[in-house]
């Protein structure tokens, strides 16, 4: 028996929860892929894929509809994919498991993919309706969002028709969004050579867990810890006060997300050990005051392990710790136009020790200035540099500027006050959409963007409100029903 089947609004959900069965991890959405191209087909609807996977499934406009503009309703069929410490979830094999506690929708130790899962559902409730005003509607699916945005960047500028596009992955109700920022990756590598484990070493593991996470433009300016700085911070000094050699390094995941753990295999002299214990005793204490108000679930572990198979040289290890202690990571300057909103920042997001002795640096960067985004992107490079990492950066995407004299913002403000009483906030985000990459391919789009409120996104902790998906819900309903004619 389905568990949120008595939710409101029920076709939604019961389609949510259908998706939460389907393995969709980015860059490998076969079966959510081959599950909708299915819909579209036993629901005699028109239904095409391109090369890279993008989906459409069309529906003509509903009697007496037939002549208003076709809107295009936008949604990513791919989530990220975070699971607890120690839980046995196979995200490629493993349905999410949703719960309802309280308010909220989450899952069971995972992720929930309601980014952008509830936009999916959503689009399939209304191309099964038969009791819903709309003009003709375009749902497009697109892949690859959370880690390249592929699916944006390979759609062809003929993929489909319509001049109206509602963008269903904005995860604020009340907040009506007509603008984000661009982003861009820097990706930095080290090349190590392996030297054996000093005589009379011991191994010791140290851990930093509990912490939040979060989305790296949503909530790059809540003050969240990151995993990777506070373990740094700690061998940084460490490696200044005694011998200390590092056997492994890894922490975070994907590249949009803060990270929220880090794992540390290093070595010391066996006489050193208490001096290693006095100085983590007095750091451990200190990191979690500072970000008691944020991140009171904060841990770090230290324990005596296994000795590594070998650590790195020192020149990489002193080049390594320099490199991530100067990188910067968080808000990097505020918008001067729109009062609260970041402008540029920077996420320090994972380091990974990977084949041919090699160790791999992420991190992304945002901003609504094209110009601003680059110029981060390279301080962040030339940190790297100095510190003699191979550094490269990803194609990045283009911001979406706001358009103040919006058509469907004007409607989407008017339908919003009719329905809920109080008006609306419009304005711009930090976090990237793929708005920006559909207007290099369609220019004359007019779009927005809405969605129900979703907490913690890109981690286990993320949970979406009851109540304001069927605000979204009605919104987006009454919205279609007062599409202008051609």
């Amino acid at each position: 028996m389905k568990i949120l089947s008595n939710l409101e609004p029920k076709v939604v959900w019961e389609y949510f929860e259908d998706i939460c069965q389907i393995p969709r991890q980015s860059k490998k959405e076969e079966k959510i892929i081959q599950f909708l191209l299915d819909f579209g087909k036993a629901n005699n609807l028109e239904t095409k894929k391109d090369e890279i996977g993008n989906v459409l499934i069309s529906k003509p406009g509903t009697p007496g509809k037939e002549n208003i503009q076709t809107v295009v309703l936008q949604s990513h069929i791919d989530m990220v994919c975070e699971a607890n410490e120690g839980t046995n979830h196979n995200f490629e094999t493993d349905p999410i498991r949703p719960r309802i506690d309280g308010e909220w929708v989450k899952a069971t130790e995972t992720t929930l993919g309601a980014d952008d899962g509830i936009g999916v559902a959503a689009q399939m409730a209304i191309l099964t309706s038969t009791d819903i005003e709309h003009g003709p509607v375009e749902c497009l699916f697109t892949v690859d969002e959370e880690t390249g945005l592929s699916g944006a960047f390979a759609l062809q500028s003929s993929f489909f028709e319509g001049k109206i596009l509602i963008n269903l992955d904005s995860e604020d109700e009340g907040e009506l969004f007509i603008g984000c920022a661009g982003g861009i990756d820097t990706l930095a590598t080290f090349d190590y050579d392996e030297e054996a484990i000093p005589e009379n070493h011991i191994g010791i593991k140290i851990t930093v867990k509990g912490l939040n996470g979060g989305h790296s433009g949503d909530e790059i300016d809540k003050g969240l810890g990151n995993s990777l700085k506070i373990m740094n911070r700690f061998l940084w000094n460490a490696s200044n006060e005694i011998d200390l050699r590092i056997g492994d390094f890894d922490g975070g995941k994907a590249r949009n997300a803060i990270p929220r753990e880090a794992f540390a295999h290093i070595t010391i002299h066996k006489h050193e050990k208490d001096a290693l214990m006095d100085l983590f005793n007095e750091y451990a204490p200190a990191v979690k005051n500072e970000l008691a108000v944020t991140e009171p679930k904060l841990e770090l572990e230290i324990q005596e392990a296994d000795l590594p198979k070998f650590v790195i040289d020192e020149d990489t290890q002193f080049a390594l710790l320099n490199a991530l202690y100067a990188c910067p990571h968080g808000v990097f300057a505020m918008s001067m136009d729109i009062e609260g909103l970041v402008e540029t920042s920077t996420n320090l997001a994972s380091i990974k020790f990977i084949e041919d002795n090699q160790i791999f640096i992420t991190t992304s960067q945002r901003s609504s200035i094209e110009t601003a985004k680059y110029d981060i992107a390279s301080k962040v490079e030339s940190v790297f540099r100095l510190a003699g990492a191979t550094v490269k950066h990803g194609d990045g995407y283009p911001g979406w500027k706001p358009n103040t004299n919006s058509e469907i913002m004007k409607i989407t403000e008017k339908s919003y006050e009719k329905l809920f009483g109080v008006k609306p906030i419009v304005r711009a985000i930090h976090a990237g959409l793929e708005c920006g990459l559909f207007l290099e391919k369609y220019p004359y789009l007019d779009m927005i963007s809405f969605g129900p409120t979703i907490k913690g996104a890109h981690t286990p902790e993320e949970r979406i409100n009851i109540e304001t998906n069927q605000k979204f819900w009605d919104l987006l309903l009454d919205v279609l029903k007062n599409i202008p004619s051609n």
